[in-house]
């Protein structure tokens, strides 16, 4: 587990970026496959992406990716659907064509329908393989919508969204009461999978959260604590989101590489 603390949100977007397009770079042939997530701290990192595309330096024109969830209810052309959401703050941005975004869909006629359509999901992007899967932290530490006490080899499946996270997204809506009460998510299990994770956390309400993500036990009650389980996981941290980590300092010598010649 790599972490990296830049000072401010927007050199955290940089670092994020360089570590997507880094892990984009290692595979040798098919398209890329991209594991994108939504809310407003990967916004940064994508608007890095953005000018990427326009310096020459990438080209997602025939990337693939996959999104963590989505809401259940919510048809995709919903304007509250993390789909409609991606296409506006990843499609438009980085040049990705909608076609090869790929959500999961959390509308049907019964909750058997919705379970199929999940698994199905699941199944497409193990079969795809995702090179770089992007994530955010919640408050209450949920990675995708794995709220606490999700299993740690948990699939893609319908999940109840705690009365935190129904309150943190409520701004989106017009009011708690229309913000849906399940999604379908990536398992935390399916999540793993990706060759490379990297997550990125800004602000100070997040510190909670990263701290017991990266140095708590390893425990369903911190779903985020499943990347202390991948080989390749890239943390990218602001000043604010990392000021409760206790190895702050070996996380600086770390992140400054071996030195020969000194």
């Amino acid at each position: 587990m790599e972490v990296l603390i830049a000072a401010t949100p927007e050199e955290a977007a940089q670092f994020a970026a360089e570590a997507v397009l880094e892990g984009l770079q290692t595979r040798t042939e098919g398209h890329n496959v991209l594991g994108v997530a939504t809310g407003s701290t990967p916004l940064g990192l994508y608007g890095e992406l953005a000018k990427a595309v326009k310096n020459g330096e990438a080209d997602f024109s025939n990337t693939i990716a996959f999104a963590l969830d989505e809401y259940v209810g919510l048809e995709s052309t919903h304007k509250q659907s993390y789909r409609q959401t991606l296409i506006q703050e990843l499609c438009k941005v980085i040049g990705l064509p909608e076609a090869n975004l790929n959500t999961p869909n959390g509308f049907g006629d019964s909750e058997e329908q919705v379970r199929k359509q999940a698994a199905a999901y699941d199944a497409a992007i193990v079969a795809a393989g995702v090179d770089v899967q992007i994530l955010g932290i919640g408050t209450n530490g949920h990675i995708g919508f794995n709220e606490p006490g999700s299993s740690l080899r948990s699939r893609s499946r319908i999940k109840r969204l705690s009365n935190k996270t129904r309150e943190d997204n409520a701004r989106f809506f017009d009011g708690i009461d229309q913000v849906p009460t399940h999604s379908v998510t990536q398992g935390l299990g399916t999540i793993l999978e990706a060759r490379r994770v990297v997550l990125i956390a800004t602000g100070s309400n997040k510190a909670e959260a990263i701290a017991t993500a990266l140095e708590g036990p390893l425990s369903s009650a911190c779903p985020g604590s499943a990347v202390q389980l991948h080989p390749d996981a890239v943390i990218v941290l602001d000043e604010a989101a990392a000021a409760g980590l206790k190895n702050r300092l070996y996380y600086d010598d770390s992140a400054a590489g071996l030195q020969f010649g000194i």
